[in-house]
């Protein structure tokens, strides 16, 4: 929970940390650098940066990357057509350059009068000079708009969350500048843990019956892409609503399309289940 008298991170209520995850925040908040956190997809890296928010009573402001996202779009936008048509068009105050400039996500985490959380969602998704090109800002925590000769400098640093879903290698001269920290994916004694917060008054045969199914799902060689912790939520939701008997969720993994998403991964499920040799006949 919060430390009054200190930014220091201690999980929330609504977020299972592991005392690894839970240092390197503390950390990269004291030593004033960028955390990245990759893991895979459904590890809660996202997550993380709410929890973040939450427990230190920190606005949180999220810049979601695309392919093609570039840096200069979380620094400002400079909008040159909205003005050349007010200028045809008799638009008053065309003159006022500032009028068309507008701060990205890290312009406007640098103006905030606060200090908040910056999340940098999924840098991994943009091309590989992005994360090089955001070196002076987050080093500096301050950039130039060279139409209005203003620089913009963080009235209190934000504490910066980045995460990448390591698709693809970020640049080692980006990479020392951040402190690292990969999420690794929880184990039947951490998802049970995480479970009970989404599911506080869950049986404990049902919990039990799920946490074997779901991680032999996981276990089967052939699976493409392994169920994560967001799809074993939603799996007990549904399985849930359907009032399903604890006894045939291991016998038949029943709406297996909720974990697995591909149709290679389900007939593996299913070839699974016609041999002898499944665990759970």
């Amino acid at each position: 929970m919060q430390d009054t008298n200190t930014n220091r991170f201690g999980g929330s209520t609504d977020y299972v940390a592991s005392e690894e995850l839970m240092r390197a925040v503390n950390i990269a908040i004291a030593l004033e650098k960028p955390l990245l956190i990759k893991g895979e997809p459904g590890t809660g890296k996202t997550m993380l940066a709410q929890s973040v928010s939450k427990a230190l009573g920190k606005d949180l402001i999220i810049w979601n990357i695309k392919s093609t996202t570039k840096a200069q779009d979380g620094l400002y936008v400079y909008d040159v057509v909205q003005r050349l048509y007010d200028s045809q068009f008799g638009g008053e105050g065309v003159d006022d350059i500032k009028k068309y400039v507008k701060l990205g996500k890290i312009g406007e985490a640098f103006s905030s009068d606060e200090q908040v959380i910056l999340l940098i969602d999924e840098i991994d998704k943009a091309d590989l000079e992005f994360p090089n090109d955001l070196l002076w800002e987050l080093d500096k925590m301050e950039f130039y708009i060279p139409e209005t000769g203003e620089t913009i400098r963080a009235k209190k640093r934000p504490i910066v969350i980045i995460t990448s879903n390591a698709e693809k290698e970020l640049p080692d001269a980006f990479l020392r500048r951040c402190i690292f920290h990969y999420i690794e994916f929880p184990n039947e004694e951490l998802m049970r843990e995480i479970i009970k917060v989404h599911f506080p008054d869950i049986e404990r045969n049902i919990l039990d019956q799920i946490i074997a199914a779901f991680y032999y799902v996981r276990s089967l060689r052939d699976i493409q892409k392994k169920p994560s912790t967001s799809e074993i939520i939603d799996w007990i939701k549904a399985l849930t609503l359907s009032g399903i008997p604890a006894v045939k969720i291991t016998k038949e993994i029943p709406f297996a399309g909720v974990i697995l998403k591909k149709n290679e991964d389900l007939e593996s499920l299913e070839n699974a289940k016609k041999r002898t040799t499944f665990p759970f006949k």
